[in-house]
């Protein structure tokens, strides 16, 4: 069933795209067959206002030079950081032990259902 739906959609999407190109087949020829139109007049080109002109921007001036490294302040070495104190040993937790012969529980059983018997067409 899906795939006679395919197929329709399929048969359906050609044919529409058959249809469209008829269509505009069928206006270009009309188009073609036209007798000579009488041309267009030229418009007057819109003339364009002249953009405000940029100010100039002062130059910047001369920078100061930059100071040599003999000049910058040196910075102060760091002390070593005091060591951490040690954490606490957390005792170890054990389990347990498990039991070896664990029962496990019966799972139950689904009842049968009836089945609704099925029509299928005879194959050739």
């Amino acid at each position: 069933m899906a795939a006679f739906n395919n197929c329709s959609v399929l048969l359906l999407f050609i044919a529409l795209l058959s249809i469209s190109s008829i269509t505009t087949s069928h206006a270009a020829r009309s188009l073609l067959q036209l007798p000579n139109m009488p041309t267009i007049p030229s418009l007057p080109q819109p003339t364009v206002p002249q953009l405000p002109t940029i100010p100039n921007l002062p130059t910047a001036a001369t920078l100061p030079p930059l100071p040599s490294i003999a000049s910058l302040p040196t910075l102060p070495t760091a002390s070593p950081l005091p060591s951490l104190p040690a954490l606490p040993s957390v005792p170890k937790v054990t389990l347990p032990p498990l039991p070896a012969n664990i029962p496990l529980p019966n799972i139950p059983s689904f009842p049968n259902f009836p089945t609704i018997p099925t029509f299928s067409p005879p194959s050739n």
